[in-house]
């Protein structure tokens, strides 16, 4: 999992990726790709 400031450009590197919020916490999760995840911060 990559810390990133922005979500903006983890989110655009695969079309199955999405934004969610959990625990006060912004994450990029993708259900087809295990690979792409990111948290915010």
């Amino acid at each position: 999992m990559k810390v990133i400031n922005s979500l903006k450009s983890a989110k655009n590197r695969d079309r199955h990726c999405v934004v969610v919020r959990r625990r006060g916490r912004v994450y990029v999760i993708n259900k087809r790709n295990k690979r792409f995840k990111a948290r915010q911060g």
